[in-house]
């Protein structure tokens, strides 16, 4: 194995993820002159760093000088097989041909029992001369799923308990000149947790395996009502050896303090010497012994370079950070060096944003306030929940996580919820968010569950929290800290809980221990303790007009989508409706004819909701003719789960002020599985996501319509009356007041306009404005219907034009029956490609016009979208278009 030295541990780190991009994407040549430029300063630091890991995941080539050659077998076994560091147990098995694909049909059973088993990794690598004249060497690693062993040299040189944690162990006096060898040993998590069920008897999610609460690993590896029981295990993040002379870098805090035209930011920077005992005691502030400089750029512009342990920067005239479509997402390099008695022990370098945001709280006239406040302004959250992007972590790269959120900056995401019953993100995940403008509300990894709050769990945890905040805290996108997922609300009904101290431990945990841990490594951060809540101490968890809301009567309690209406939550952070995935992803989990069925066994297996695919049904029989056709049926579904979140989002948009944040479940799946997601597994948008696009779009029209669908008519009554009205309404989520023209038109079904009406109204920055009620009583709700558009008034050159040339910014129809009776004409949908642009007539109004290729992955700029008769040209993003299918409403039949 070849040693390399580095600056930094944080730099050494960096290069990695650098070295993994090489080997993903097309920025090659910018990372391998990332490296070079490292490769220069290497010979200037007393500092040895070693990457224990073999190739990148995803790479061909690999970078030999990050490299060693690690191997795995099932502890006992005579076989040894190749692995891949980092990576995981399943992943090396699938690599080897020593396991099945685990999500094809029922194979997650035979998967699954894997885990009652224990396995082993083991590497050998020479040591680089001069590695054992450090003060210290420190093995490190930065992520072990879960409980393992760790060996060198066939000494026991410490024990690991907890994925959600970094790990170091001493090894200078295990080590020796020459060849050594490192072993990790996995136990079996299932083994643990039925253990420690049958010991205490705490209960949880009834989809997750019994006693999943007492390990810290990643809840939803143990199944969840959209995931797999594949709990896996093994190296899942890199691993390190560092060569530590007199003292490190612990950690740096930066602290901003904004006042009008400058940012005043203050260091803390703290410090481990390698005399002392690493523990949570040991980092402290710099000593006298220990100096360090700080070295700040700001993007395209000035440069500070502060010696002799500065405390504070004032930065006039500061480049402000904002989230998508508020503004730009500028970021400072920040460089704090360490020094000891001249010399260079250690450096940290990271981006930040300069950016007030916190949670804005007020009394108000509805009870009080709950939303995100930048810069000084209280901005409308619009965005979806995020879980892990994988159940086999070893599949995880940085160009996954990009492909996702860019998806997200596309549909006009300001906000991502980090969900807490799966793992804290890679860096990447927060430098991503950082580069693309996304508020990240962070939940600590703790869902649907009570946890025995024993001494030991308590300092595992306290540990955990220290190591994350430490690590995340700098990045802009931090929006906030979250306790827990629905655990406040659960408990305080007493839905899993057996005994009284399950109640204290709860009050304990997110209202005593995380306060006090976030106290000392992040005050500056909002912290809200769970997730819903009103503010904690069981006071009303989801109460409406306080904090954030879960609300699941649309689906779970099967009301009709027109329940949203009802509620003027002040910020709705979980709602959603499920759909299936494309025909080329269920064709990940099946070849079988037979199975493409919605109730066969292989897929309702891959439906971990129980009778979900009968409620997507009873909603579908509702709305829409039955389908008689498979592929139809996935369409028809997509159709449901767009419109239900469409009525829940457009209703808090327009209600802004008073409505506060719009947060859908979910945004993407860890396997290939029928589900709430807007994106599935293999990255295909449903139409969840394009409609999503058009109902987060910063300056947006929607209408309040009075139909069968709010009125769950029933038109077999003596009484059968109903009111048929509009009511349009323009919200402006930027920072710039608008003049908008809005126009409607009633239309019949070949999209024949018979009444025209226009109007120009402000729109101030930052607010809703609603427009009179136009009642429609003659109107023929089988073959009439209205569309509607919003044209800014002097914008210059149009996308989309009206008669006066001002631009289309957002557009709809409505009509005013279920789907399923009106009576639609075939819109002959037509289409022409030229270059990356692709052209859709219609003869008729169509609805919902899907756009598909042959494999189902084309990726456009709208899709899903209504067509008046008319012509629409739309951008292809990404995807083949030699191919194409198209069809609309009007062939659900």
């Amino acid at each position: 194995m070849e040693i390399q030295h580095l600056d930094t541990r944080n730099k050494m780190q960096e290069h990695s993820r650098a070295a993994e991009q090489m080997q993903e994407h097309s920025r090659a040549a910018e990372q391998m002159q990332e490296h070079s430029r490292a490769a220069e300063q290497m010979q200037k630091y007393s500092r040895a760093v070693a990457r224990i890991q073999s190739p990148c995941r995803t790479s061909e080539e690999p970078d030999t000088q990050l490299c060693t050659v690690w191997q795995m077998r099932e502890l006992g076994s005579t076989t040894w097989l190749d692995a891949v560091v980092p990576g995981t147990v399943y992943t090396d098995l699938l690599r080897n041909g020593r396991m099945d694909d685990p999500f094809w049909k029922d194979n997650e059973d035979r998967i699954c029992a894997l885990m009652e088993k224990d396995y082993e990794y083991r590497c050998r690598f020479t040591l680089l001369p001069g590695m054992l004249e450090n003060h210290r060497v420190v093995l490190h690693f930065d992520g072990l799923d879960t409980l393992a062993d760790i060996y060198v040299n066939q000494i026991h040189t410490g024990k690991a308990f907890n994925m959600h944690r970094t790990w170091e162990f001493d090894v200078k006096g295990i080590l020796q000149e020459g060849e050594n060898e490192i072993r990790v040993i996995f136990h079996s998590p299932l083994q643990y947790i039925a253990k420690a069920h049958k010991k205490y008897g705490n209960i949880g999610n009834d989809d997750t395996f019994e006693g999943f609460m007492h390990l810290r690993k990643a809840h939803y590896m143990f199944g969840w009502d959209w995931g797999a029981h594949l709990p896996d295990a093994g190296i899942f993040r890199p691993v390190s050896l560092l060569g530590i002379r007199e003292a490190r870098i612990d950690s740096v805090y930066i602290q901003q303090n904004h006042t009008q035209g400058k940012v005043r930011l203050s260091f803390q920077v703290e410090t481990e010497w390698s005399a002392g005992v690493i523990s949570e005691e040991s980092p402290r502030p710099c000593s006298p012994e220990l100096t360090y400089t700080v070295h700040m750029t700001e993007p395209g512009g000035r440069t500070w370079i502060l010696e002799d342990s500065p405390q504070e920067l004032t930065i006039d005239n500061p480049k402000l950070w904002w989230v998508n479509n508020l503004g730009s997402q500028p970021l400072y390099h920040v460089c704090v060096t360490l020094l000891y008695q001249g010399r260079t022990l250690d450096i940290w370098e990271q981006k930040i944003g300069l950016r007030q945001v916190t949670m804005l709280q007020k009394k108000d006239r509805w009870g009080e306030s709950f939303a995100h406040q930048l810069n000084s302004r209280a901005i409308f959250a619009m965005g979806a929940d995020y879980i892990p992007e994988d159940h086999l972590l070893g599949r995880t790269c940085r160009e996954k996580t990009r492909k996702l959120l860019e998806a997200c900056r596309e549909a006009n995401f300001n906000v991502i919820r980090v969900w807490g019953g799966g793992c804290y993100p890679e860096d990447w995940f927060y430098e991503l968010c950082d580069e693309m403008g996304f508020l990240v509300w962070q939940d600590f990894m703790f869902a649907c569950s009570v946890y025995e709050l024993t001494p030991e769990f308590e300092e595992n945890i306290r540990r955990e929290f220290a190591d994350n905040i430490k690590r995340i805290r700098h990045h802009a996108s931090l929006g906030l800290w979250c306790g827990n997922n629905e655990m406040e609300m659960f408990v305080d009904e007493r839905c899993w809980v057996t005994k009284p101290s399950e109640v204290r431990d709860y009050l304990f945990m997110y209202e005593r221990i995380l306060p006090e841990v976030l106290a000392k490594y992040d005050p500056q951060t909002f912290y809200w303790p769970a997730s819903p809540s009103s503010g904690g101490s069981f006071d009303n968890p989801n109460d409406p007009n306080r904090g954030d809301v879960h609300y699941w009567k649309v689906w779970h309690g099967g009301r009709p989508f027109s329940e949203y209406r009802k509620h003027f939550f002040r910020y709705a952070s979980e709602f959603g409706f499920q759909a299936f995935p494309f025909k080329k992803t269920l064709e990940q989990i099946t070849d079988d004819p037979d199975d493409f069925n919605i109730f066969s066994y292989v897929m309702e297996k891959h439906q971990r909701n129980y009778g979900a695919n009968g409620k997507i049904m009873n909603y579908l029989q509702q709305t829409y003719r039955y389908p008689t056709e498979f592929t139809t049926i996935l369409y028809a579904s997509q159709l449901l789960q767009a419109d239900a979140i469409r009525y829940g989002v457009e209703h808090f948009r327009r209600n802004r002020g008073r409505c506060m944040g719009a947060v859908y479940w979910q945004l993407n799946d860890c396997w290939p599985v029928v589900s709430w997601s807007s994106v599935d597994y293999c990255g295909r948008w449903k139409a969840l996501h394009y409609y999503a696009r058009r109902f987060f779009a910063p300056v947006m029209i929607s209408c309040r319509e009075e139909g069968w669908m709010t009125r769950e008519a029933n038109m077999n009554r003596q009484h059968f009356t109903f009111e048929k009205s509009i009511r349009l309404n323009v919200v402006n989520e930027t920072l710039k007041d608008r003049q908008i023209k809005v126009c409607w038109q009633l239309r019949d079904s070949k999209a024949a306009v018979l009444r025209r009406e226009e109007q120009v109204i402000a729109v101030p920055a930052l607010t809703a404005v609603w427009m009179d009620k136009t009642e429609l009583p003659d109107v023929d709700v089988f073959e009439q219907y209205v569309s509607f558009q919003a044209f800014e008034v002097n914008c210059g050159t149009p996308e989309k034009e009206d008669s006066a040339g001002a631009k289309a910014l957002s557009e709809g129809t409505v009509i005013f029956s279920y789907p399923k009776y009106f009576r639609y004409e075939n819109p002959r949908l037509t289409w022409e490609i030229e270059g990356n642009k692709i052209r859709v007539s219609a003869s008729a109004y169509a609805k919902s016009v899907e756009i598909l290729n042959e494999t189902e992955d084309l990726i456009l700029s709208d899709n899903y979208f209504d067509l008046n008769g008319d012509t629409k040209e739309v951008e292809i993003l990404s995807g083949n278009a030699d191919t194409l299918r198209l069809r609309s409403v009007y062939d659900i039949r």
